[in-house]
């Protein structure tokens, strides 16, 4: 079976820095695979290579058969992979369902002039989330009311409105607590029912070995090595997260 994604030979340099170095690996359809690894061992160099606000220096990235690589993030998009970054990119003044359809607003028209058609992309809103476990009180209340697990099932149920077949989620529990953290983790297994292909940023050991189908660990922006939850610990995924830098 082809991957769903297929990174090959990634490698970027800024200047005469080598942020990253011959990074491969695979993401199959309904699949979790998780980038582990410290602060500056390459991560985010390489989801903004996947997703296209990096050219890579050398190095390709495959997406259902289709080259990637030098296509602009609105293509990569387009082609159906949605990154979900730290900040979640949401309008806190807006209720979920603008902030499902930001950038993409619906529109009625009355006596012949465009309005906003808010009831509907409430509607639509509130059915994508209730598909993905998650009930918000008042769906007109702005997203800043909401608590972290429920804004982050915000930013999921965009990127799942829109068709993506490959979700990049960078650090998705940061300032979490415990129960919205286990929200989080619940999303994941639902996307990934789904069929939908997940790559998860994290350093966060809990999370690693919650979500994971397969580890890939970075240290210094190359491979330190790729391992399946049952088959290691924790003590060998940091051992492989520090190799690099003792």
């Amino acid at each position: 079976m082809t991957a769903l994604l297929q990174v090959r030979g990634l490698k970027k340099r800024f200047g005469g820095i080598e942020a990253v170095s011959n990074v491969t690996f695979d993401v199959n359809a309904g699949e979790c695979v998780v980038l582990a690894g410290d602060n500056g061992a390459g991560k985010s160099t390489v989801i903004k290579m996947i997703s296209g606000v990096h050219a890579p220096t050398e190095g390709n990235v495959q997406f259902d058969g289709s080259l990637l690589t030098g296509r602009s993030p609105e293509a990569v998009r387009s082609a159906g992979i949605e990154t979900i970054y730290q900040d979640l990119a949401l309008a806190d003044n807006l209720d979920p369902g603008l902030n499902l359809y930001l950038g993409r607003e619906r529109t009625r028209r009355v006596c012949g002039l465009p309005f906003l058609d808010r009831p509907e992309m409430r509607r639509n809103a509130v059915e994508v989330l209730r598909n993905l476990g998650i009930v918000i009180p008042d769906p007109s209340a702005p997203v800043r009311e909401l608590s972290g697990g429920q804004r982050q099932a915000i930013a999921i149920a965009r990127a799942v409105h829109w068709q993506a077949r490959l979700v990049i989620m960078d650090e998705p529990t940061a300032a979490l607590g415990v129960p919205e953290q286990r929200e989080v983790m619940a999303l994941i297994d639902r996307l990934k029912s789904k069929g939908v292909g997940i790559i998860l940023i994290s350093h966060n050991l809990p999370d690693i070995f919650a979500a994971a189908d397969r580890i890939i660990v970075l240290a210094r922006g190359v491979v330190a090595g790729e391992r399946r939850p049952a088959e290691t610990s924790d003590e060998e995924i940091v051992r492989m997260m520090m190799g690099a830098t003792l």
